[in-house]
Order: structure tokens, then sequence, then C-alpha cells
């Protein structure tokens, strides 16, 4: 490439070199303005051309209308980072007229995004950049003080990004480094093997050891670089101070999984408290990692986590009893002898009781130990015949769940007395069974901020729903009889079949050309003509199947607006109307259930598959249906797409019965699952499936109408107003 000599010394550049240089001496912008693009002007030449410098110039001018003169005089340097990453003219070009928008949208946060601007480039490309960027405005518009701490890579949304963006496998990189730091610190170098990508995303996510091998999870959210590297040693430290430390396997017994996840903090925080005692430069490795704060709602894994920080950090201080109660115990056990490894089943277990006497919810399924780097315990633990002894790392077991006993009366455990853990019996087996809660698929969830899908996102696991006396749906059928008759009608007038050619008509649409010509034939041939000589087409027969999917979610357990009953209650009476309608048709029909807690939890509940019969256990099985949780929308459409992708009619519905805008506890941004469900929906319409809302409250046009589109959707909060609102869906099915 040419010196910039050589490019300054070229004609008509060199004229505009001069004019940008005037420009900016005379607009008063600043020595240090001036100096900046005078130094890094040639610089930027040198890599990239004179194009980018002139248009650099530009943006100088531009920077200092809106910004000030630090942050203006830190786009040269900034420039000509990003030009040894991208080295390309048009891809500088385009650079700065991304960070330009983000001046005019954000003039007091663009100086931490030019200063990260090569950091951000270095793992992304330049589209990935464009999206990040639009992304941090967004969040911006909404949370103005986490714009900064986005565009510095410090955000859980911007570390979220990240993870999605790369896709890499961090755990490559390092492994040949982790095993001898491993014997260099405990002088063990046992075999290590990455998660595999079936297993269930919690073990995935955490260092797991058994069976003489550690397993490894191709990386750590959010964690990278420097950072990246400390947590996996730090991940396996922690494990070697187990190796050390923890000399017996605790039997699990008839420990319900909250007092499994107390006694292992207790038990990672002892042995952590050895190690350091041994080796104390552990503690600096360790303690960054430790960054719960009191407050917040009362939830178990946050408590936990304040729990395990107020262990380890003699400076912590809480203000929960709980936890105060914990570190009491804790420090009066290192007082005495810590090397027993009975105090922490001891403590733990006292805890235990406490939480559960607490009555705060723990999800098992979900639970992700914290902080990130430790382990996630399975390996501290004896489940009993549950799992033969493992051998090779592929052999560990996949996941344990303690299952809930019930007493002699019936009542399960946490329904009980709480009697003392060393008398029950306990039973544990593996999670295999699709009726108590299988993960059967992943799905992608939309993310309108950088406008792509977050691949394989959320998990769906279907659940069996417990069957409970249907008197009150049986009852209700009877006493609206007439809306049932009502509804048969005006399905049975709904043509949902297949067009046919009607032929010898004596009106149509079109000619028909054979019966003309036996119509010519007969006439030559002084016979009377047949004079239906038209043709049309029809729907004459049926042909339709149709899935009904219930939202189950917390809020169904509410009154409908301006009446009485709950909800969930409106939901199975208008379900068993339908389906006994449909039934009496012949139509092939499915009914099913969801709600959610987060994203690796989307509950589905198969109440009625289509090749079953609609009888009393499909009527005990919606009666069986309890509210709870949330609502993830878009993924339950995904599933439930699924099936009916699999009939072969000739027109398919998925009919939603829902209460309220998508929502989950693991999302705050009010739009985004509402932009994920609406994505979802036009998706399964490409596929050929009908889609339609029955929005149970008044705020369906609020979201209805954006998820399902202003034709596709409708409002009840009666059964009695069915008739008069669904014809709009076999409206729709017959056009």
């Amino acid at each position: 490439m040419a010196s910039h000599a050589d490019l300054l010394n070229a004609g008509r550049w060199d004229d505009e070199w001069k004019s940008a240089h005037e420009r900016i001496d005379q607009a008063g912008y600043g020595d240090l303005v001036a100096s900046a693009y005078r130094q890094r002007g040639p610089e930027l030449a040198d890599i990239v051309g004179l194009e980018p410098v002139l248009r650099l110039g530009r943006a100088v001018s531009e920077f200092a209308i809106r910004t000030d003169k630090r942050t203006t005089s830190i786009l040269p340097d900034s420039a000509v980072a990003v030009a040894e990453l991208l080295y390309r003219p048009d891809a500088v070009i385009e650079w700065l007229l991304i960070v330009e928008n983000a001046a005019k949208a954000a003039p007091s946060a663009v100086v931490v995004l030019l200063e990260n601007s090569a950091k951000i480039l270095d793992r992304v490309d330049l589209a990935g950049f464009k999206a990040f960027v639009s992304m941090g405005l967004a969040i911006g518009r909404r949370h103005p003080e986490r714009q900064a701490a986005f565009f510095k890579m410090e955000d859980p949304e911007a570390r979220r990004f990240f993870d999605v963006e790369e896709g890499a496998d961090r755990y490559a990189a390092l492994q040949g480094t982790l095993r001898p730091y491993l014997r260099a610190v405990w002088g063990i170098e046992p075999p290590m093997q990455v998660a595999a990508p079936d297993m269930p995303e919690p073990m995935r996510r955490r260092v797991g050891f058994g069976g003489g091998g550690i397993r490894m999870p191709p990386s750590f959210a959010g964690f990278d670089g420097e950072e990246s590297r400390r947590i996996y040693r730090a991940a396996v430290a922690h494990v070697g101070a187990h190796h050390h430390y923890t000399e017996q396997l605790f039997p699990v017994g008839a420990l319900k999984p909250f007092q499994l996840a107390v006694i292992s903090v207790i038990e990672d925080a002892r042995v952590e408290r050895l190690a350091i005692r041994e080796l104390p430069g552990l503690a600096e490795l360790w303690l960054p990692f430790h960054v719960a704060k009191p407050g917040g709602p009362p939830l178990a894994t946050a408590l936990l986590a304040r729990l395990a920080r107020a262990l380890i950090d003699g400076d912590y201080r809480d203000p929960d009893g709980w936890i105060e109660k914990g570190r009491t115990l804790f420090e009066q056990a290192a007082d005495f002898d810590l090397s027993d490894q009975s105090l922490s089943r001891t403590i733990g277990g006292l805890l235990g009781n406490d939480l559960g006497q607490m009555r705060i919810r723990f999800d098992a399924k979900g639970y992700v130990v914290q902080p990130a780097y430790r382990d996630d315990n399975i390996g501290i633990w004896d489940f009993g015949d549950a799992a033969e002894p493992a051998i090779e790392m592929q052999d560990i077991v996949e996941g344990a769940r303690v299952e809930q006993q019930q007493r002699d009366d019936g009542k399960p455990d946490d329904e009980a007395e709480d009697i003392n853990d060393s008398e029950a019996v306990g039973k544990v087996s593996l999670n295999r069974d699709a009726s108590e809660g299988i993960l059967v698929a992943r799905y992608p969830e939309y993310d309108y901020l950088v406008r792509k899908d977050r691949t394989e996102w959320c998990s769906v696991r279907e659940h069996r729903v417990p069957e409970k006396p249907a008197d009150a749906i049986i009852l209700a059928e009877k006493a609206h009889a007439d809306i049932s008759s009502k509804l048969a009608n005006m399905i049975r007038a709904a043509r949902t079949g297949r067009t046919e050619r009607l032929r010898r008509q004596a009106d149509g649409d079109v000619i028909d050309m054979d019966a003309c010509i036996d119509a010519a034939i007969s006439s030559r041939m002084n016979v009377a003509p047949d004079f239906r000589v038209y043709s049309r087409y029809e729907r004459r027969s049926r042909d339709l199947s149709v899935l009904i999917l219930l939202d189950v979610s917390n809020s169904t357990d509410d009154a409908v607006q301006g009446g009485s009953r709950k909800v969930l209650d409106v939901e199975r009476v208008s379900t068993a109307l339908l389906s006994s309608t449909i039934a009496g048709l012949g139509d092939k029909f499915a009914l099913a259930a969801f709600c959610s807690d987060t994203r690796e939890d989307v509950r589905y509940f198969r109440i009625k598959d289509f090749a079953e019969p609609y009888d009393l256990r499909t009527k005990m099985r919606l009666a069986g249906l309890d509210s709870g949780m949330s609502t993830r929308l878009g993924t339950a459409i995904r599933h439930a797409a699924e099936d009916l992708s699999r009939q072969r009619s000739y027109r398919r519905l998925l009919l939603v019965v829902t209460d309220g805008e998508p929502s989950d506890i693991d999302v705050d941004d009010e739009r985004y699952l509402v932009e994920d469900a609406r994505v979802a929906v036009h998706s399964v319409n490409q596929k050929g499936i009908d889609t339609f809302c029955v929005a149970l409250g008044s705020d369906a046009p609020s979201y209805a109408d954006r998820i399902f589109g202003r034709k596709g959707a409708t409002t009840v909060t009666r059964v009695e107003q069915l008739p008069s609102h669904l014809p709009a869906i076999f409206h729709r099915l017959t056009r």
C-alpha cells in the first residue's frame, strides 16, 4: 500500500485533506481535537487509504456538535484501532456511520462505545457490532443507567449477546493448561471432558466430577478473556479441594432437594476454608466471583448465593437472620474442627429445615449453583441405587431427582410435619420419565433488539396432568347445551376441506367444456341437450385438525374482569364446550396447556392427543389443571405447532386461549416476549397453520392484536359469548 505521503500528494485528495484540517481548526474545537485528527489521520491513511480519513473529518465535526471535546478527541484513536481490525476502507466508513448515529442517540454514553469498539470488533464482525450498538441504544432508552455498562460489555444483556454471537467452546482453548494447573496446586491429574451437548442445561453450565473424572462446561456465560481463564482455574481448584477434603460421599437418604443444596453450600465452604488455610493464595482466586448482595426478592437461589459469600468473605455483612445464623454456626465449627465432614451435614440440616419452614420456593430442576466456578455438587452425594457406580466420564449420572415420598396419610412430605431426616425413608431415581417433566425440545427465541433468533434458547419439558373429578365440567356441558348446539351449527357450516370442482351444473363460475361438447353433439343428433354446462368450485367435505392451547399461568387464578369466576374456570368450560362440539362433528383435535418458569422450563401439558377420544379421562385431566408460574407464549406456540404440522389435514388451526400478556421472571423487557410471540405466530402461519387467540379479559387489544393480528384475536369474558365471537375463526378457515 502506498505511504501516506504519496496519498497526501495525490492532487485533489491533498486539497481535501487540507480542507478538512481547516474546517476543524476554524470550528474552535480546541487543540486537543485538532491535534488528535492531525496525528491519527496519516496513520489511518496508511492502513485503509485517504477516503476514510476524509470521512473521519466529517465525523469529528459531527461529534464535536453532539458530544464534548474529550469524546471527540478519542474518535481518531478509535478509528485507527478499528481500521487495524477491519482493514477495509468501506468497513471503516460503515463503522464511522454507526458511531455517528450512536452519538446522536446517546451523546453521553458514546465515549464508552468508542473506547471499547476495538474490543467488541475483536469478538464479532461489523454486522454484529451494529446489532450490539442497536441493542445498547434500545436498553439506554429503557434503562439509561445501564447503557454505559452495556457498552463496556459488563451488563448481563451484553454478556448474553456475546454468548449467543460467539457460541465458542472456551474450554477447548484452555484445556491444555488446566491439567498442569491442577497437578501443580493439588498434585492430581484426573481426566477432563467437556459436557456433552445433550446433557441437561444446568449440568452444561457448571463443572461436575465423579467416577474419577471432571466434566467441564464448554464456556462460562458472561466470562471471557482473562476472566474466562481465571474462572476455569477457580473451578478446577475447587474440585481439587473436594478431592482432598470431602473424604466420603454424603448419603441422600430422604433429604429434600433444597436440603441437598444447603448442605452442599456448607460443604463447599468447609473444603475452601481448609484449602485457604493450606494455600492462602486461593482466597484471591475465589473471592472475586462472590458478588451476591443483600436485598432483593426472597428467592432460595439468591439466599444460597448470599450464604456462600458470607462463609468465605469475612467483610461481607448481610442483614438476613437466616444467613447470619449460618455464618455463626459455621464459624463456631471452624474454631473447633473443620476436618470433621459431618459438620456440613449437621449445619446444613439445621439451615435446610429453617428454609423449609420459611416456605420459600425452590426450583430443584432449574437450580444452578452460585458462584459460577463451583461444581454442581452431584459428585459429593451418594444416590444409592439410582445409578451404577460410574467409571468413565460419559457414565456420570446425567441428573438425579429426589422423589417426594408420601406418608401413610397421603400427604407429601412438604405438607407433613417436619421429622428427623435420618429417620425418614427416601428414594432416588434418574429423571427419565416424560410424564415427570422430561426435556423434549429446544426452540429459538426472537430478540427484537438485535433482530435475530437466539438458537436453542428455550427448553420445553412435558409434564403429566393430574386427573381430578370432572363433575363440574360435565355439569357445565349440560347447563350450556344450547351453546354447544349453536357452536355445532356454526362449525358444521364452515367448509374446511379442499375445494372440489363440480361439473355439469345449471349455473356456475366457468363453462364445463365436456358438457358443452356433449350438448352440441346431442343437438346435432336431434336429441334434447343437457343444458347443465357450467362448473364451479365448492368445499363439500370437512378436513380440519384443531389444537386448543390453554394458558394456565399464575394470572389465570384471578377473576375474569367484570365477573366473579376465575379465568381458569372459564377456560375449562369454554374448552369443554368446544371439545364436545368438535368431537361430535368428527374433526380431529387435541388439547394442551402451558406455563413457564424461565426459558429453561417451559412446561407443556398434554390433555388430549389427536389419536385419543374425548372421554371422561380427558375431562378429568382438564379438571386437574392448576394455575401457576408465567406465560412464555412464543415457545409454547412453536411446540404446539410441531404437533399440528404432523397432521395431514387440509386446514390446521392452533387456537390459543390466554388471559394475559406474555411474561416470565427472567425477562424485564415488557416488549421482548410479545415480539417473540409475534414472530412465532408468523413462522407458524408460514407453515400453513392458522392461528387464532381467544383472550379472556379486556387487555387483549394491547398485546393480542400485536401478536395475532387484528383479525386473529377476539376477547371473551363469559362462555355465553363464544357463539358470537367464534365465527371470526371459522370465517378465516373458509377464506
